[in-house]
């Protein structure tokens, strides 16, 4: 009787093979989990390349696996078959196994114990037990494919028995990307809008697809509505509802099945980190020790959060009332203790700090609390405004109810009743006059550090001065391998090099990057912009070399109820701001005699430009928006400028007020 079982099971196994797609024996690379598979280097020798530190087998890497199994005699049976030749091999086995059962399962049947003893019985009765046997053979024998037809419930349970064997990745990505952020988004879909059949697999650290991090400092804090924060989701300044992620869940395919795409597809494993890159052999070794090999690889692993050596040393639980602010985690964690109206104090005074103070600073006014805002220059934003701009600014972040303390360093951190205790060194003469300052929680934005960890171990050259890896005009750091975004240091033709830290950076550089993995070659020359909205009425956009140690020039208008981001987002439905297609010059508008801005209410909108030997290396626009592009072309002109009344035609600002800051 086994016998016949395992006739049967050949049967059902040799069905499904052939009338079912997507059955156990049409997977290939079957057998990732506990083994190895040997490749061939550029020596001609063999090297093991293993999913798991407890393999068994060894594989060449020209065959693709495929398993079934049977039970005979409580034992299972594994077979290995090439992809060119799996069905034939099948097909052949298994009519194989049906001869060479067919004279012993006879022999089972004959012989098999009846009430009458052997000998006894009759003629007619012995011919009935031989016309018996010979219907059970004929029963046991293959059913023709072309009559038999699986049915439901057999197609569903091959469907999981091949699920629980495919492996959790591919050993092999035809494109491998190192990070989930923007620069990765905007990499794999270059890849696929020129390889349409790409298979692409994506490596990040995060728990999460990728998603847009502006919102978590902007958007997010102005949704008054809590389910859809917890749906992380926001309300846009029109009112229309937003995803935080760039991508549906649906347009990504599992990793285990990304290599059985026939028209390719991408992959994101989430909470794994790639600890070594081996350019050499094109492998990665993942923190759980898997290895992936590779084709073409982009690094794009982005910042992570700078600390203060103060935090860094105290001890654990001063460090649990700290968030180094970067991710969906941290603004869960920052969000619910905003809404239990703690006090909270942000370290630092530019893009991150200023944009969550004015955040929680609207939060504050619906929960409660208290928010305060600590940095070492004389106003919010003062490496990069001007110093009246910058004073401009603090004075409108203090209205949202933000406490605001410049000229301010933290040198110690202690814990008081629960509460943490900071000291605070005046930088200036006019610092602080409190030397303490009590917080229930506190936030570093103090800038980001290129996440570079990978090149000591994988011998990539970084930049000694910016950070970043070091990187050639096509955005390649070596054979095969490519950087983008935040952790890309790379060569300006108008600047120098330069590394950047902004989002049109990342979608730009991303894109750029996945052109040339599908074999672009093109040189990376865009004047990346960058923008920062401090609440719902003060947003700028900037280009170039944006220093408030640089000479500027600043030209001024009172601004009216248009001139805001949440303006610019109602006409454009758009709160990310990136690169503007549209280069044509405007027409000049008339312009009003220059004079300096006899008040604050002047500073509304206008724009800056930051000067080197008086020609234009930057452009700050002030509440004006889409005015980029006109911006980009004054940089790459290099030319003198002396007329900044026609500078105020160009940005189409009736200007009324100009204003002069000599230093260099």
């Amino acid at each position: 009787m086994r016998n016949i079982r395992f006739v049967n099971l050949i049967q059902r196994l040799n069905t499904l093979n052939y009338k079912n797609s997507s059955a156990v024996l049409k997977q290939t690379n079957l057998l990732r989990v506990n083994t190895k598979a040997v490749f061939s280097n550029s020596n001609g020798q063999s090297r093991q390349y293993s999913s798991s530190s407890q393999g068994k087998f060894d594989f060449s890497r020209a065959s693709i696996y495929t398993l079934f199994g049977a039970s005979i005699a409580g034992g299972i049976t594994i077979f290995m078959l090439n992809s060119d030749n799996r069905l034939a091999s099948v097909k052949a086995h298994t009519q194989e196994k049906v001869e060479q059962s067919e004279p012993k399962l006879e022999e089972e049947i004959v012989s098999e114990p009846t009430e009458k003893q052997p000998g006894n019985e009759t003629p007619n009765e012995a011919s009935e037990q031989s016309q018996e046997s010979n219907s059970s053979l004929e029963q046991t024998k293959p059913v023709s494919t072309e009559e038999a037809v699986p049915t439901e419930g057999e197609l569903r349970a091959a469907k999981l028995d091949e699920e629980k064997f495919l492996p959790e990745i591919p050993s092999h990505a035809q494109y491998l990307i190192v990070g989930g952020g923007t620069a990765a988004m905007a990499a794999f879909k270059a890849i696929r809008a020129n390889d349409p059949t790409a298979r692409i697999l994506v490596v990040t650290e995060e728990d999460y697809k990728p998603y847009m991090r502006p919102p978590l400092s902007k958007d997010l804090w102005m949704t008054d509505d809590d389910e859809l924060i917890k749906q992380l989701k926001f309300k846009q300044y029109n009112g229309n509802e937003r995803s935080l992620f760039f991508l549906e869940d649906e347009f990504y395919v599992q990793p285990k099945y990304l290599n059985e795409q026939e028209n390719g597809g991408v992959a994101i494993l989430t909470g794994k980190r790639v600890e070594q890159i081996d350019v050499q052999n094109k492998t990665v070794k993942l923190n759980n020790n898997w290895e992936v090999a590779f084709d073409k690889c982009l690094i794009a692993t982005g910042g992570r959060p700078r600390n203060l050596p103060v935090f860094e040393k105290s001890w654990e639980k001063i460090k649990n009332r700290v968030t180094l602010f970067r991710n969906i985690e941290d603004f869960k964690k920052l969000y619910s203790i905003a809404k239990e109206g703690k006090t909270i104090a942000i370290v630092g005074g530019g893009f991150l700090g200023s944009e969550l103070a004015c955040a929680l600073g609207h939060v504050s006014k619906k929960f409660g609390g208290k928010v305060i805002q600590v940095f070492p220059e004389s106003g919010i934003l003062g490496k990069i405004l001007p110093e009246y701009l910058s004073e401009w600014t603090t004075s409108k972040v203090r209205k949202e109810g933000v406490t605001v303390i410049p000229n301010a360093s933290i040198n110690k951190a202690q814990l008081n009743d629960e509460k943490v205790e900071l000291g605070l060194q005046a930088t200036k003469a006019n610092g602080p006059h409190a030397n303490w300052l009590m917080a229930d929680h506190v936030v570093v934005a103090v800038g980001l550090e290129p996440n570079v960890e990978l090149a000591e171990k994988s011998g990539f050259e970084t930049d000694p001065k910016f950070g970043g890896y070091l990187v050639n005009a096509e955005l390649q750091a070596r054979n095969n391998i490519w950087v983008a975004g935040d952790a890309a240091c790379f060569f300006d033709i108008k600047l120098g090099r330069r590394r950047v830290e902004h989002h049109d950076h990342a979608v730009v550089s991303g894109r750029l990057a996945g052109e040339n993995m599908t074999g672009a070659a093109k040189p990376y020359w865009h004047q990346s912009m960058f923008w920062s909205d401090l609440g719902p009425k003060i947003g700028f956009e900037a280009i170039g070399l944006i220093d408030s140690s640089l000479q500027t020039v600043g030209l001024f208008a009172k601004a009216e109820e248009v001139d805001t981001p949440k303006a610019q987002v109602q006409e454009s439905n758009e709160s990310l701001r990136s690169e503007i297609k549209d280069t044509q010059l405007p027409e000049g508008g008339q312009t009003s005699e220059l004079k300096a801005p006899k008040s604050m209410d002047e500073y509304g909108k206008g724009v800056i430009l930051y000067l080197k030997n008086e020609t234009i290396v930057g452009v700050l626009t002030w509440n004006v928006f889409k005015r980029i592009a006109i911006a980009r072309q004054l940089i790459q002109s290099q030319e003198k400028v002396t007329n900044f009344a026609e500078m105020a035609k160009l940005f189409r600002i009736n200007a009324t007020g100009l204003e002069g800051d000599s230093s260099n």
